[in-house]
């Protein structure tokens, strides 16, 4: 669980009732969250690696827009960055309470000693490059294992270990890490050497040279051990399982055998733009990295705050009003969020409590706004980078899948919202009170702050690159702040560039894990036998085929961040959907949904268990109810293949029609979830609602017709019971 640097974020403000708030019912949105494993330095070892996180961001910022590098060098160093950073900052075990709890000061030494291998394979990089800038045609494989790749992978699996018994004060630097850091330089400095001369051409055959195998491994396993420290155990041990099976394959039985693969010929091939430097790692050195300096900049000018309090105005006077802020609040919060728990992190820890406050159970408060985060992550036009991932992977433009992810995503936002209004609507909860609240003329005022996100989404539709438009409007957050109270000045700006290093490391750090599956499957073809067994379920039903679709992409995804959890589904379950005759767009959003919604699936739930962290309910519980009140999230990536419309493929009356009536549908089925409609709703009139509501939700012309005629009937029956729903039930 995460905190943050600030230990009184936002409450509600604190003023007389005969008064308004001036300006805010909350703050602390745009604090900087800090991870129970991060390192908090003081003096100069804080201000250099403040000075590596805004080198790191400025050097991305350079090479994406001004002196572009080689595609491959330009991927390395952007992962060896964040290894460096991540490794700096992240420690490997938890930290000693004082110094006297610190580990003893022979493990100091040892880590001393090992960093004395790890310089010597650096210095042999060095070496090398020196040789082959000489004129020579390749490196002697025995210098290359004896003097660079036995010490550098010793040394790298000693530190690691090392790094997990060695502890120390949160304050303190881990000589371990440090060891692990030059490793990184290490494994990076060869592959640089070896791609930018004639041995890239042999990577993937007999005659690549053994160096890059010993970079590749080394490489690997510092990906996974950051991974591990930032993003949990669960996609480590997923990419674990996963290289099992490139030696253990050749052994099984059945589809999943294959002819196998010599250690030297997989690990030289998996650095490359088959596996780790491959689609996932792409698009964070691009895409996503650039995305995070955007939220960085929009965090440092006070924009969080901004929306947050905005959701409130607009919708807080509403029954169960903080339910509804946190809906609009996570929305907007989470297309900028490359995850669903950092999400509610940021969001939860202001708009839990107050829906407590006004009522709702804590488990409820939870899953609202684990719910609500993790629909921020299908949010167009940013997607929290899964656009971005699609458009890379799929080829399709991103302002086509930008536009057909608008209906699905208020389909879900719809049906959350009115999940949260029937419950509040059942418990007659009230809204907040009027000086509980801000000012909405007053907060009108600095609508100006949305400039940002409109100049993107404009620049984007104008034709601008994606690269262009997301620096416009990192530009323009910079701009739009100087007539806004928070100014960003030169040091604001440093800051803004510091966070975004820090921001990057995790996301990085999971896209070149997803990239090391990514290659697993591609260089063994799981990915291929898995599509034939799909084909051949879909040869029996093809609902069958898409359910099962389903479940393989939500027990991928759990414990993933979503990024990850996507670009996995995206490798092996979307070409087996693609075979049994679904259009490629249908195809990925229909992964992408499931991989998002794994954030509130049980048993393993990040979203959910991050909600119920700061709520204080149980964990699982909390998980049940998210899965609840997001439970259309499931039903619409079915909708996408009955009816293509969806997705905005078709005419414009089609799009229509099925975009109204599985409106409809989805307001149908929060009241057969939550037994509220107008007022309280039996048994029988429940199942008869879900009929209507599957007809609808289904597509088809003549389901339609059937849906609405009961849908009709239902509301005219409720309309004569309980009128409006106002008698039943206070709107606060």
């Amino acid at each position: 669980m995460s905190h943050r640097s600030d230990p009184n974020p936002g409450d509600l403000a604190d003023t007389p009732s005969s008064g308004q708030p001036d300006v805010v019912v909350v703050e602390g949105v745009d604090e900087e969250v800090v991870e129970n494993n991060r390192r908090l330095f003081n003096g100069w070892q804080f201000w250099l690696f403040a000075a590596l996180a805004v080198a790191y961001s400025s050097f991305h910022l350079i090479s994406l827009n001004i002196f572009p590098m080689e595609t491959w060098s330009y991927r390395i160093v952007h992962i060896a960055g964040a290894l460096i950073l991540g490794y700096g900052l992240y420690a490997g075990s938890r930290f000693a309470k004082s110094e006297h709890e610190a580990s003893p000061v022979a493990l100091k030494w040892l880590s001393y000693a090992l960093l004395l291998p790890a310089l010597y394979s650096l210095f042999q990089v060095f070496m090398m490059q020196q040789t082959l800038a000489g004129g020579a045609m390749r490196i002697d494989p025995a210098i290359e294992s004896w003097h660079y790749g036995y010490p550098l992978m010793l040394t790298t699996a000693a530190a690691i270990m090392l790094s997990w018994v060695y502890r120390q004060v949160r304050h303190r630097f881990n000589p371990a890490d440090l060891v692990l850091m030059v490793c990184a330089l290490a494994s990076a400095g060869y592959l640089l050497v070896a791609f930018n001369t004639n041995m890239r051409m042999s990577t993937g055959t007999s005659f690549a040279p053994v160096g890059i195998a010993w970079a590749a491994v080394a490489g690997s396993l510092l990906i996974l051990e950051l991974t591990r420290r930032v993003a949990g155990l669960a996609l480590v041990i997923i990419s674990v399982v996963f290289l099992l099976y490139v030696f253990a394959g050749p052994y099984l039985p059945g589809f999943l055998g294959y002819p196998g693969l010599s250690i030297n010929r997989f690990f030289s091939q998996v650095y490359t733009d088959t596996g780790i430097l491959g689609p996932t790692t792409a698009v964070s050195s691009t895409y996503i990295i650039l995305f995070i300096i955007f939220a960085a900049f929009l965090q440092a000018s006070k924009v969080g705050d901004y929306f947050v309090n905005f959701a409130f105005a607009v919708a807080g006077r509403a029954r169960g009003g903080p339910a509804k802020v946190s809906i609009f609040a996570s929305g907007l919060m989470g297309m900028i969020n490359g995850t669903s728990a950092g999400n509610v992190v940021s969001t939860g820890s202001l708009t839990i409590p107050l829906m407590k406050k006004v009522g709702y159970p804590g488990r409820s408060a939870g899953a609202i706004e684990a719910a609500a985060s993790t629909g921020g992550q299908i949010m167009p036009p940013i997607m929290g980078a899964g656009a971005f991932i699609m458009a890379e992977i799929t080829g399709i433009p991103y302002t086509e899948i930008a536009v057909a992810a608008i209906i699905p995503a208020i389909l879900y936002f719809l049906s959350v919202y009115c999940m949260v209004d029937f419950e509040a609507a059942r418990k007659g909860m009230r809204g907040m009170r009027e000086d509980e609240i801000p000012q909405f003329r007053k907060l009108a005022k600095q609508v100006y702050l949305f400039a940002p996100i409109i100049i993107l989404i404009v620049a984007l539709f104008m034709g601008y690159s994606v690269i262009r438009a997301g620096t416009l409007a990192t530009a323009s957050a910079a701009v739009v702040s100087w007539i806004s109270p928070n100014k960003m000045g030169i040091t604001a700006i440093l800051r803004a560039l510091q966070l975004a290093g820090i921001m990057s490391i995790q996301i990085i750090a999971v896209c070149a894990c997803a990239g090391l599956i990514v290659g697993v499957i591609s260089l063994t073809g799981v990915g291929a036998r898995f599509s034939s067994l799909l084909l051949g379920v879909a040869g029996v039903s093809q609902l069958l085929a898409l359910f099962f679709a389903m479940c393989i992409s939500i027990l991928l995804g759990m414990g993933m961040p979503t990024t990850a959890a996507y670009a996995v589904a995206a490798s092996v379950v979307a070409p087996g959907l693609i075979n049994i005759g679904i259009e490629p767009l249908i195809a990925h959003f229909f992964v992408f949904y499931f991989a998002v919604v794994s954030a509130i699936t049980p048993p393993v739930a990040l979203a959910s268990y991050a909600a119920a962290g700061i709520s204080g309910d149980n964990a699982m519980g909390t998980s049940v109810a998210s899965f609840k009140i997001g439970l259309a999230a499931f039903i619409v990536p079915f909708m996408f293949f009955y009816s293509p419309a969806m997705l905005m493929e078709g005419s414009a009356m089609q799009i229509l029609r099925v975009g109204l009536t599985a409106t409809l549908g989805i307001i149908l089925l929060a009241g057969v979830v939550q037994a509220w409609l107008f007022g309280p709703v039996k048994t029988w009139q429940r199942a008869v609602m879900l009929i209507g509501a599957i007809f609808m939700i289904y597509g088809g012309i003549y389901t339609d017709i059937a849906g609405l005629a009961i849908g009709a009937v239902l509301l005219a029956m409720q309309r004569r019971l309980h009128g409006s729903g106002k008698a039943a039930a206070s709107t606060g």
